[in-house]
């Protein structure tokens, strides 16, 4: 054991450990997820950590042979070394002090034993003085989510990238299939499946857009303002440099914030954040749904389409195969949208100079774009990608529908339509059976009006034939 101090007291840290004395009393004060930093989260932090110790040496402010031991402990973290080392709850109090100085801790004392010093030797290497020199918690912990969300976003985007991509590739592979659109759950026109497909894929690359937008809004930071956002205890040198440190660091644009107070106490950022993670979400959902019932059945469905067979439906009905992958995208989304409510809430509770809600806000959003790069990722590989449409049940319910009166309305009149619709509901009987029945149109003029290109296209259908 060593014996580490803070201005609270002494407390016995084991020797073994990198953490310390701030560490231990966050582990004993909260304990409310039961879950660990997040990992990208973990290397964020080191990075802003990295830049600040690089800056502070070009400034001359900081000792090289300290700063080179920092950036060397930093390089490690990244490289995913001692990420058990960071053992504080995500959720916390003191607006992520206690990330800060886990972080300034496990450098510190890293950077102790790599110029040959023992740990808790902070005279030599201090969490406080070195590690944390010309920062706040105010500054380094937003710039770490901020850093964090733009690495994790960009795995979303080619997530959702590549799941449009899969459904503009079905769209292409069903362009020919025609079926029965639906508007209230009821028959409306027809449609083209792969109409559909690419409707899908033009909504998840909105939504691939829409989360590269607002990533662009992190890519101002507030190192250099310090505890409110004034830069006290930073010099303006440090201000302007560890914005380009953390920019070649990360291969971001990192710029500093045109006013510090504002980027150090307003937090609606991460609101957009969450919202377009949210909205996302939302649009994915309507995806999800649309399968599940266009897959419904097999028999007393829809049955539409032929979702790949992922595992046994039931415990008790042999031969069940349920629709599981659009179900779990379906709650991710659901998760994601109770996130952003959380976040949200956090957002709203800032006051004066600082949100000290910023844990709560980078526990939310992290999660999110995890939850949903994941379900993404498998809605697009174990359903999308193996999806196949039942061309003969898409025929069958067009053929028995009403619907393609619609299409008759420029040909027979719209007197003509309703008589043929109000007798078809009634008797049973397909509507172009009814309709040669009472020579209201040939068979070949018929088929030229009721073909997928005439039906799927702007304009009216067979309109040759009106000009005729």
């Amino acid at each position: 054991m060593r014996l580490e101090h803070d201005f609270l007291g002494e407390i016995e840290v084991p020797d073994n450990v990198y953490y310390g004395v701030q560490t231990l009393r966050a582990m004993e004060n909260f304990q409310i997820t039961g879950q660990k930093l997040d990992s990208d989260f973990i290397d964020s932090m080191a990075m802003v950590k990295k830049a600040a110790a690089k800056a502070n040496m070009a400034t001359g402010r900081l000792d090289t042979i300290i700063g080179d031991a920092i950036v060397t402990a930093a390089d490690e973290i990244i490289s995913g070394k001692l990420h058990d080392q960071f053992c504080v709850d995500p959720i916390q109090g003191g607006a992520g002090t206690s990330v800060n100085m886990n972080m300034n801790e496990v450098l510190s004392n890293r950077a102790l034993e790599i110029i040959g010093e023992k740990k808790g030797n902070y005279d030599r290497i201090s969490p406080n003085n070195h590690t944390n020199m010309a920062q706040s918690t105010n500054d380094a912990f937003p710039t770490a989510i901020k850093v964090c969300t733009i690495r994790k976003g960009r795995t979303l985007v080619d997530a959702l990238n590549n799941l449009a991509a899969a459904l503009e590739k079905k769209g292409a592979e069903f362009k020919d299939v025609l079926k029965m659109g639906r508007t209230h759950l009821q028959d409306a026109v027809p449609i083209t499946v792969g109409q559909e497909f690419a409707a899908y894929a033009a909504s998840v690359r909105r939504g691939s857009q829409r989360v590269e937008e607002v990533l662009r809004r992190l890519l101002t930071v507030n190192m250099g303002a310090t505890a409110v956002g004034t830069g006290l205890n930073a010099e303006p040198e440090y201000i302007s440099e560890v914005a380009r440190q953390l920019a070649e660091i990360t291969h971001e644009p990192f710029i500093t914030a045109e006013n510090l107070v504002d980027a150090t106490n307003n937090t609606d950022v991460f609101s957009d954040v969450s919202g377009a993670l949210r909205t996302t979400a939302l649009a994915l959902i309507k995806i999800a749904n649309d399968f599940r019932l266009m897959a419904s059945g097999p028999r007393c469905g829809l049955n539409e389409l032929d979702l790949p067979a992922r595992q046994p439906g039931s415990s008790i009905m042999p031969g069940k195969v349920n629709p599981v992958i659009p179900e779990v995208l379906n709650q991710t989304c659901y998760q994601v949208i109770g996130n952003d409510l959380a976040v949200t809430m956090g957002v709203e509770n800032g006051q004066f100079e600082l949100n000290v809600m910023e844990p709560v806000m980078a526990f939310n959003i992290f999660n999110s774009i995890t939850y949903l790069t994941n379900a993404v990722n498998t809605f697009n590989k174990l359903c999308v990608q193996g999806v196949n449409v039942k061309k003969e049940q898409c025929e069958k319910w067009l053929e028995g529908s009403v619907g393609i009166i619609t299409a008759l309305l420029p040909h027979i009149g719209y007197e003509n339509s309703s008589m043929l619709a109000k007798e078809a509901y009634k008797t049973g009987r397909p509507v172009r059976e009814l309709i040669l029945a009472k020579k209201l149109l040939s068979k070949d003029a018929m088929d030229i009006i009721l073909s997928p290109e005439e039906m799927t296209q702007p304009g009216i259908a067979g309109k040759k034939l009106v000009n005729m």
